[in-house]
């Protein structure tokens, strides 16, 4: 029986909303959503958010998404000459 943790990384999308306020989602975790009134809100609710997927789909026995597949590509934006 193992009670090992596994540190895990997952893409945040911040939005700000026209009437003020953040929402944040977690596209790989389909429904894990999340608001606050401040960036730093949201992300501390979004954090909570992905906490408590992972623990259902852990229950649950599902198997939780990871971004193992998923590459980025670093850009520079600007004027070359």
């Amino acid at each position: 029986d193992c009670s090992c943790e596994v540190a895990m990384r997952y893409t945040v999308v911040l939005e700000r909303e026209p009437d003020g306020g953040f929402v944040a989602a977690v596209p790989v975790l389909p429904g894990c959503v999340s608001q606050g009134d401040t960036r730093e809100e949201a992300l501390r609710n979004i954090q909570e958010a992905v906490e408590l997927y992972v623990e259902d789909c852990t229950a649950a026995g599902d198997p939780v998404p990871d971004e193992a597949d998923r590459e980025f590509v670093d850009m520079k934006t600007g004027t070359y000459r």
